[in-house]
């Protein structure tokens, strides 16, 4: 089956959360996301994730993890440097090609990105839109910005042009750099994937929506190689299903994720087919949806370029400055060749993103008052029991509930909160995503039993002590 789909057939759905700055309002309220840098007055699209925000993100990272590294037999996982020899993004066309095509505003100098503000005609060329800013057409010939960050190297680099490294604007190239390594220290035969989890950086001019779009990011990418006669169609659709799948275990609605072929004059210059997946940021606009991640048949561009047997048209060397060949030998058929590559690439901010407005939703209780329940998949949860006094003032129910929250603690998220009355914890705890709190009363004491609420229908049970932990596990499914 082939996953294609256009811009123009999404289906219309309601989100959960109404707009981004919902989430921005409750990320900061409960400790999910806070602004960087915030006692100088912040730093433009930089962000902090406090005690809640991290734990969700790690959590991800961990379900992705699991899912590729663990679960599967056919992908292994690496943590590559953050800084990588400059050779390594002059062969891989970084240089070059990484590029964001600027334009001015004559009238308010103000600076954009061409392509948000331009309309792409069918023949490739670009028709100007009003500056957002005052209104202007007249606009300056688009030129070329390299949107990696620079920095140097070493006690004299000021002085020293040969100083000059870029912070990675993408995890991959570490992966394909060490593609040898791997594939013989642990004797892997095609088809087999690299995994890895880390920061990228770009000088991204126009950043903003939250943590959507920022200069320091988070991604989970992974380079599946393959032989150069494989069916590269087939798989970019078997990736796409599993991603899909993968978004869907996470709570995302398949309503609120959509596909997108990009068409050749969009693609990256190495690349003969990507498929964007796309979600549904922007409820309230014209144009709803943004890239949450992308699966590219990458062919065989990257190992070649580091690989020092390569050669042109005329038998030069292409990469001169390599010292390895990254070619794979297939012992079967006796051959030697550069694989090709599928490249599933997901960023962790987007995908918290897409969590936490997947999540949101509002419920009125019995008082006419409206509650935010963040609906958390169990396995992303933050804190997964909130283990509650009735009574904060009582030795002997307090005292019960930190030693239930204890014995829970070596398996599960637990946490023990006596700050408020027991509307007011149940009331935080729904929107912090919490699934279950367990309720600590007068009763308690006498019959060893305790009330586990659920977060989504706000029923109650009593349960004992003796096999609440039991009844944890599996109403989470751990």
């Amino acid at each position: 089956m082939v996953f294609v789909f256009c811009l123009t057939v999404f289906y219309y759905a309601v989100v959960p959360a109404p707009n981004i700055d919902t989430i921005v309002s409750l990320a900061k309220r409960r400790g999910f996301v806070f602004p960087s840098s915030e006692v100088y007055g912040g730093l433009g699209s930089a962000w902090d994730y406090g005690p809640l925000g991290v734990e969700l993100s790690n959590n991800i990272k961990q379900s992705w993890w699991r899912w590729l590294v663990y679960e599967r037999d056919d992908i292994e996982g690496i943590d590559s440097s953050i800084i990588l020899n400059r050779l390594v993004w002059r062969y891989s066309g970084h240089e070059e090609t990484f590029n964001d095509w600027l334009v001015d505003c004559r009238k308010c100098k103000g600076r954009f990105r061409q392509d948000k503000v331009f309309d792409k005609n069918a023949d490739g060329s670009f028709q100007p839109n009003q500056c957002p800013t005052c209104g202007s057409k007249d606009w300056t010939d688009a030129r070329a910005f390299n949107t990696m960050l620079q920095t140097k190297l070493g006690a004299v680099a000021d002085d020293d042009p040969s100083a000059l490294a870029y912070l990675r604007p993408e995890t991959a190239q570490g992966i394909f750099i060490n593609f040898l390594n791997v594939q013989t220290s642990m004797r892997r035969k095609l088809p087999f994937g690299i995994a890895q989890v880390g920061k990228s950086f770009r000088n991204e001019v126009t950043p903003g929506n939250f943590i959507l779009r920022t200069r320091e990011f988070e991604q989970m990418e992974m380079e599946y190689f393959v032989a150069p006669d494989g069916d590269h169609w087939k798989l970019v659709d078997y990736w796409v299903e599993a991603y899909m799948d993968w978004f869907s275990s996470l709570g995302l609605s398949r309503e609120n994720l959509s596909l997108y072929e990009v068409p050749g004059d969009e693609r990256a210059h190495y690349s003969k087919r990507t498929v964007d997946v796309m979600y549904r940021y922007f409820p309230e606009r014209e144009k709803p949806w943004e890239e949450l991640m992308g699966i590219a048949w990458r062919t065989d561009f990257d190992l070649s370029a580091h690989s020092k047997n390569r050669l042109d048209a005329e038998g030069k060397r292409i990469n001169p400055d390599s010292t390895e060949d990254l070619s794979y030998f297939d012992e079967p058929t006796k051959t030697r060749f550069y694989p090709h590559v599928i490249e599933p690439a997901a960023g962790v901010n987007r995908t918290v993103l897409a969590v936490l407005m997947d999540a949101y939703s509002e419920r009125t209780n019995d008082k006419g008052e409206t509650r935010v329940i963040l609906k958390l998949v169990p396995k992303l949860a933050p804190i997964k029991a909130a283990i509650l006094p009735l009574a904060k003032n009582k030795p002997e129910i307090v005292g019960m509930a930190k030693a239930i929250k204890r014995s829970l603690q070596p398996t599960l998220r637990a946490v023990y909160d006596d700050t408020g009355g027991i509307g007011k914890l149940y009331a935080r705890q729904d929107e912090i995503g919490t699934p279950l709190c367990v309720t600590v009363d007068h009763q308690s004491l006498e019959d060893e039993a305790v009330t586990v609420r659920d977060r989504d229908t706000w029923e109650q049970e009593r349960v004992k002590v003796a096999d609440l932990a039991d009844h944890l596990h599996r109403r989470l499914q751990m």
